[in-house]
């Protein structure tokens, strides 16, 4: 069928109180509005039913770029598609593209970083960064995460398994798993490609901090802290820390605010916790007594260690590490880190409950709703435990006399 129109009759024709057509042929035509524009359309049928579709603006789309148009039109019709629905997939296709150019890996990595950082310590959080920073966003990070599969993370994790960090590579493992489950979670990629990658690599041998469980050597160890000439300081922290076994952080940050003597209970505030959930610790007798006596002596600041240096600070952990290197025990024997194993391992071989061991140390909950209940429930349990540990505790350090 001949075209009809000629590019001087579009350009020529004027408006009408009503919009009219010029048309070309084969369905094309130009729809003459009210208000002088001119607009390209295309007329055909598609599963028994009428359909139009916008080509363009005139003179913007000439009448050979109408027609090409067009003819792409009825090229979509003679596959058996709908030109209509083509055009939405492709719109939508080009819209994901320009939006995953906004989304990537290290975008999207530092908005999980946001949304999860308040339930981390800042020392953590900042640890998680930092490792993102030097491992995984030179490589990937500039990449749209819609596009990284599995074998990119792989051959990223791989370098630094090359390097010889066997448990870094598998801690960014994590990390990245965790980074493409909250993009699949929010929709931004349909699977976690980076779920399962530390199956693909070397196995991560566990390191165990250094401790002593011979119960003869924790003797001569708490004799030691007894005897230790240096800062009172650090010594009264070392004395409680058998006791307690909380996290070095947790003890040398200790505010008085927080215990209650009388009542023999500390309660460390959730901010102050690894897991971000206030965590409680029943006083034995003998930390009751050793910390009234120490209150004492340092007097009613901020702090119940505070650093020799500033009232408003707390001691380090490197002065209780010098002391136990001062007191002769070498980095392969002792460590801060390993009155909780010492802890851990001996109230397991004396036969408390592991939930209620577990729950002392703070170690993950994954249920808020039972540990809310355990706090509660375990709570006398517990008090009864930490008296006898620190008895049986107090009865080493006797027969090493």
């Amino acid at each position: 069928m001949p075209f009809k129109l000629t590019d001087t009759a579009i350009k020529t024709a004027k408006p009408k109180e009503k919009s009219y057509k010029l048309t070309d042929g084969e369905g094309l035509y130009v729809e003459v509005a009210p208000g002088g524009g001119k607009y390209w359309r295309i007329k055909y049928r598609y599963g028994g039913k009428e359909k139009r579709l916008s080509l363009g603006v005139y003179p913007a789309v000439s009448l050979m770029e109408a027609r090409g148009r067009a003819a792409e039109v009825k090229a979509t019709l003679r596959r058996g598609l709908d030109p209509s629905e083509e055009r939405k997939t492709a719109k939508a296709e080009a819209r994901a593209a320009e939006v995953a150019k906004g989304q990537t890996f290290e975008a999207v990595a530092r908005e999980w970083y946001q949304k999860k950082r308040t339930s981390w310590t800042e020392k953590h959080g900042k640890q998680i960064m930092q490792r993102l920073e030097a491992n995984i966003f030179p490589d990937l990070g500039g990449r749209p995460i819609q596009a990284l599969g599995a074998a990119d993370f792989l051959a990223t994790l791989r370098k630094v398994e090359g390097r010889g960090c066997i448990e870094m590579a598998h801690r960014l493992a994590q990390i990245c798993g965790q980074v493409t489950r909250y993009a699949r979670l929010c929709g931004i990629v349909p699977a976690d490609a980076a779920s399962g990658l530390a199956e693909a690599l070397m196995p991560a041998q566990a390191k165990s901090r250094a401790t002593i469980v011979d119960p003869k050597q924790i003797g001569v160890l708490l004799r030691a802290i007894d005897d230790y000439p240096g800062e009172p300081v650090t010594r009264y922290a070392l004395k409680i820390m058998p006791y307690v076994f909380v996290r070095s952080l947790e003890l040398r940050g200790a505010a008085w605010a927080e215990i209650d003597l009388e009542g023999a209970l500390w309660v460390i505030p959730a901010e102050r916790m690894k897991k971000r959930r206030a965590h409680v610790v029943p006083l034995a007798k003998q930390v009751v007594t050793l910390l009234t006596k120490w209150r004492g002596i340092v007097g009613h600041g901020e702090f119940v260690f505070p650093s020799t240096f500033s009232a408003t600070r707390f001691i380090t952990d490197m002065a209780l590490l010098n002391a136990l290197r001062r007191m002769g025990y070498g980095k392969e024997e002792m460590c801060v880190h390993g009155f909780r194993g010492m802890a851990s391992t001996l109230l397991n071989e004396k036969g408390y409950r592991p939930d209620i061991i577990e729950l002392q140390l703070a170690h993950a909950e994954r249920n808020a709703v039972r540990a809310a209940y355990n706090h509660a429930e375990y709570l006398d349990e517990r008090r009864t435990m930490m008296q006898e540990w620190a008895d049986y505790l107090d009865k080493l350090r006797a027969d090493t006399q």
